[in-house]
């Protein structure tokens, strides 16, 4: 039924296309930055609309909510998130960015979509145009939710804190995907643990400030800072094992002002990636100790300080929904429907079905072309070849990404939607 149902709903994709593809355009030339969706927000909603969605803005500050009821039936729930990326756009497109804004510590910064967010909503409202149209092929609740500052992983809190649940009621289950740099033209899903926790994590140490001189008379937290380093390097290597994934990466040091200064502290800033609790628990748990051990033994004057910021949860497919998504897949697009390897990305989706208590599923989709992909990867450099997401050079090929969201998003919420009752 859902493959059939798919195709007859799918069936004006052809005539949606130029409007699909324009609005990708359109999203890709002016992006904004997290929380700062305002035109783009306008622009959804005004789509739901014009599909006949009772349209609720200002969810979370720009998060955008639309409700299609077509009867008694399951209820089921798509997401996209809006916002871009600091990223100075280097693609050479002739849609590409030229957009410039404000970050949140008021410095000028160029912007950029460059993790695909306008392929998840340029699909998403084609989705949900071409649903609405073929309502004669479903019965359920359809809700459409547009979501802010994913890259910030505080937009889905801010849309529960806001009162998301009220505005939407129950869900059965929650649906989202997103474009990485595989191969265009299909469409990628797995079981289990699909993006990793991800923890970042400042930690100020403290030294005696003093003459350049006279270190004698310091306690250097430079010194201290660049122990921490090496020693944390450790953990994942030594701590955990060979088998258990894990990611920690140092990415900022700050300390000092002037060659002949030693200054008083340093601030370290890393960022965990993990899959499980106990994983995340033990290694959060080996920084710490890491860090009170060095600043101990280095004679530091007082404790270390953590601030833990920007925490992304877990996203974790259960079983059995995931196995009617691949289902779906399967029946719909064949040698398309391919496995997707665990990602150390992270996401923030998983918040939302979790304030529904509702299971959810989360999958790719191909942004690359793939001949190119298929000539990096005979070569050996799909590494240095293939533009990730975040990177400035980062360009889905318009199709076939742009026909295969759209319709993995259809295919989804068909897989769950009810039949009409004749």
């Amino acid at each position: 039924m859902t493959t059939t149902a798919a195709r007859a709903v799918l069936a004006g994709l052809d005539d949606l296309r130029p409007d699909l593809e324009g609005l990708y355009r359109e999203l890709h030339r002016n992006p904004e930055l997290s929380h700062h969706e305002v035109e783009t927000a306008a622009k959804v909603a005004d789509l739901l609309r014009l599909a006949d969605f009772e349209v609720t803005e200002g969810v979370g500050g720009t998060g955008v909510v639309g409700i299609l009821r077509n009867g008694s039936g399951p209820r089921v729930l798509l997401r996209a998130d809006m916002d871009a990326l600091p990223v100075k756009e280097a693609t050479g497109l002739d849609y590409a960015s030229t957009a410039t804004a404000t970050d949140k510590a008021g410095n000028p910064v160029s912007v950029m979509h460059a993790c695909g967010h306008d392929v998840h909503v340029a699909s998403l409202a084609t989705a949900a145009t071409l649903l609405s149209r073929g309502r004669a092929q479903w019965q359920g609740t359809l809700v459409i939710v547009f979501q802010p500052a994913e890259e910030v992983a505080d937009g889905a809190d801010s849309m529960v804190a806001d009162g998301l649940v009220d505005v939407v009621g129950g869900v059965d289950i929650a649906l989202a995907q997103h474009v990485l740099a595989m191969p265009a033209g299909a469409a990628y899903t797995r079981a289990g643990a699909v993006l990793s926790a991800a923890d970042s994590l400042r930690i100020t140490v403290h030294g005696r400030g003093a003459h350049g001189s006279m270190p004698q008379a310091a306690v250097d937290p430079v010194v201290l800072a660049a122990m921490i380093v090496i020693r944390l390097q450790t953990v994942v290597s030594r701590e955990l094992a060979p088998t258990e994934p894990a990611v920690l990466t140092i990415g900022s040091i700050h300390a000092g002002s002037a060659s002949n200064v030693i200054s008083d502290h340093a601030v370290i800033e890393l960022n965990l990636r993990t899959y499980n609790d106990q994983t995340r628990t033990q290694v959060l748990d080996a920084i710490r100790r890491i860090v009170v051990a060095e600043c101990e033994a280095s004679g530091s004057p007082k404790p270390p300080e953590f601030e833990m910021f920007d925490q992304f949860p877990l996203t974790f497919n259960e079983d059995e929904p995931t196995a009617v998504v691949r289902q779906a897949f399967d029946d719909f697009f064949g040698a398309d429907s391919r496995d997707l390897p665990l990602q150390s990305a992270s996401e923030d989706f998983s918040d939302i079905p979790k304030a529904f208590n509702a299971p959810y599923v989360y999958w790719a989709v191909g942004g690359a072309d793939p001949e190119t992909y298929a000539a990096a990867e005979k070569a050996g450099t799909v590494a240095s070849d293939i533009p990730v997401n975040h990177s400035p050079f980062f360009a889905p090929v318009l199709q076939p990404t742009l026909d295969v969201a759209t319709r993995a998003m259809v295919v989804c919420a068909l897989a769950w939607l009810g039949a009409p009752r004749g």
